[in-house]
């Protein structure tokens, strides 16, 4: 009986560790070792794009759908969207055409916040990911992948990224429509 309660207890504290985990940081991992990382005193611009972080990180895990809108399913352009249609942000939705919104910036100035792009195939953008977390060794975004669903990647750790770039949008977060440019 003792045992039991204290297996009830133990099951207690690790799950409650473990949401506290996801509200708090994020679990990454390469091939060896799983680490926990603590995200939530990354450095943002402002409050706004905090929250508009924390939002996507709350839909980590979410699966890969084309087309898809919703927190049953993103498509890569699909997420952004709908992560900045929380906030009141209404957006072109393909990825081509987010790329034409905001001011371009050099990836040496990219925040948290800013958009991502590459080319999925071809040399026209073709995916979308925002930025979540710039430190030295990582510029870490977050997106719809097609094989891992919403997930954070390292752009500066990954060979597929790095070669498929195109550029690094700013949007401006205080009004609700952005300009074509």
């Amino acid at each position: 009986m003792i045992i039991s309660r204290v297996r009830i207890c133990l099951v207690f504290f690790i799950g409650s560790f473990f949401l506290a985990v996801s509200a708090y940081g994020q679990v990454t991992s390469d091939s060896t070792v799983l680490a926990i990382q603590d995200t939530s005193s990354v450095p943002v611009p402002n409050e706004k794009v905090g929250s508009i972080i924390a939002l996507a990180k709350s839909l980590l895990g979410t699966p890969y759908h084309w087309g898809g809108i919703t927190p049953t399913g993103f498509d890569c352009s699909g997420f952004i969207n709908y992560i900045f249609n929380s906030f009141g942000f209404t957006l072109v939705r393909t990825s081509y055409n987010l790329a034409e919104l905001g001011e371009t910036v050099a990836l040496a100035d990219a925040q948290p916040g800013d958009l991502i792009f590459f080319r999925a195939s071809g040399t026209g953008v073709g995916h979308v990911g925002m930025i979540i977390e710039v430190k030295p060794g990582a510029i870490n975004f977050i997106h719809s992948s097609t094989n891992k669903g919403v997930t954070i990647s390292n752009f500066k750790t990954s060979k597929y990224y790095i070669s498929h770039y195109v550029k690094t949008k700013r949007l401006d977060y205080g009004v609700s429509k952005q300009k074509i440019k």
